[in-house]
């Protein structure tokens, strides 16, 4: 039997969530302690699980500290073929092998959140591989068309007269079959994936299953406070991230993401920000997300660091060594023999915008022939250095 703790159950069907189908429902089955089986999928379409992620982990680790139990479905068959949710034109589908290295990474770094001992994990090409044709058509027979072509992001390619492919329209519907092999009471996922469990809720029935009940959790906006988190756009936090990283980069969010941030990254109540000035939330805010993902003895030394280098002025303890044989080099060449940006496009920008710093002096001429000294550190930016060797 689940726990039925009152406050911890109002909690867990608000805090961060966007809206629960059917929320009268499970909460009446969560108040009875009936223990449910809570569903929850990602394809590995990348090596690395950002704080966006970790936004649905976190709530299925408040269902699991209830004593529910938790299905992960990591979505190996489903990553070949690509989710087309919110997207204006198909993915690239994925190999079996670009799949499976991914994969390899996700329990690892679900286990940062979960208990794993307590977590069923089911790769759903066990079951859709080997499905028939037979078996696959009986599924179809339940959605229609219309259906799949009402969806937002294939009205607007339509607008625009861009294609929307068959494979497309199949997707949902294996993602949904996920939830019959799983028996699933419950399914979390981002609010963009609404479509997808209400497809797990139109097929459970045709299987003597119950139709499960749906979470949608809020999406996490990224660091540059415009779009949703997503590696794609670079303005994300992985929960691998170094330490240092983690802490610099959450500190580098608007101020007006604080409260959000603090709602879907960390259990501390929103009430107690509304003494603190916002430089003293943010801090507080990457500390916590630094101790949850690293423990607290990492959290003190990044805060250490960052108020060392970006308060203090000074330089990191620790800077990357980069060789160089050359006795003068073009200042655009020497940054990018020290990694320190992809291309001369991107260095002559920095140089020009004043981000780039010779042993703390201020670089502005991107033509400039620099005398290249043992030990001269380079700053690029805020978080990149590099000292010549």
């Amino acid at each position: 039997m689940a726990k039925t703790n009152a406050r911890k159950i109002n909690e867990l069907l608000s805090r961060g969530v966007e809206q629960v189908i059917d929320r009268g429902h499970l909460k009446n089955r969560l108040l009875a302690g009936e223990k449910l089986r809570i569903k929850f999928g990602v394809d590995p379409t990348s090596p690395d699980i950002h704080l966006g992620h970790a936004v649905s982990l976190r709530k299925l680790k408040e269902f699991q500290a209830l004593g529910h139990f938790i299905v992960f479905i990591i979505g190996d068959f489903t990553a070949q073929i690509g989710d087309p949710s919110g997207r204006m034109g198909a993915r690239i589908p994925l190999t079996h092998q670009e799949v499976s290295k991914n994969a390899k990474t996700y329990i690892e770094q679900v286990g940062k959140i979960l208990d794993i001992k307590k977590t069923e994990i089911v790769y759903n090409s066990k079951f859709l591989s080997n499905m028939s044709f037979a078996e696959f058509f009986r599924l179809t027979q339940f959605f229609t068309v219309n259906q799949m072509v009402e969806r937002d992001m294939f009205q607007k390619r339509k607008e625009k007269e861009k294609p929307i492919w068959l494979h497309e329209f199949l997707y949902p519907i294996l993602q949904a079959y996920d939830s019959v092999q799983t028996k699933a009471d419950v399914e979390i996922g981002g609010n963009d994936q609404l479509f997808n469990m209400l497809a797990g809720r139109t097929l459970q029935p045709h299987f003597n299953q119950n139709p499960q009940d749906i979470m949608t959790v809020k999406i996490l906006t990224g660091i540059d406070g415009k779009q949703k988190m997503s590696k794609t756009l670079a303005n994300y936090i992985g929960i691998t991230d170094d330490p240092i990283d983690q802490y610099g980069k959450t500190m580098s969010i608007p101020d007006e993401l604080i409260e959000s941030y603090f709602e879907l990254c960390t259990d501390i109540p929103i009430g107690e920000l509304k003494n603190l000035l916002p430089r003293d939330a943010k801090a507080k805010l990457a500390s916590e997300i630094v101790k949850t993902y690293h423990g607290k003895k990492d959290a003190l030394a990044a805060e250490k660091e960052f108020n060392k280098i970006f308060r203090e002025g000074g330089l990191p303890a620790e800077i990357p060594q980069a060789a160089v044989k050359e006795k003068n080099l073009n200042i655009l060449d020497l940054i990018i023999k020290a990694g320190l940006a992809p291309s001369k496009a991107e260095a002559r920008r920095l140089v020009e915008q004043g981000g780039v710093k010779i042993d703390e002096q201020t670089q502005k001429d991107w033509r400039k022939e620099v005398e290249i000294k043992k030990g001269s550190v380079i700053r690029v930016g805020k978080r990149r250095f590099a000292k010549i060797t």
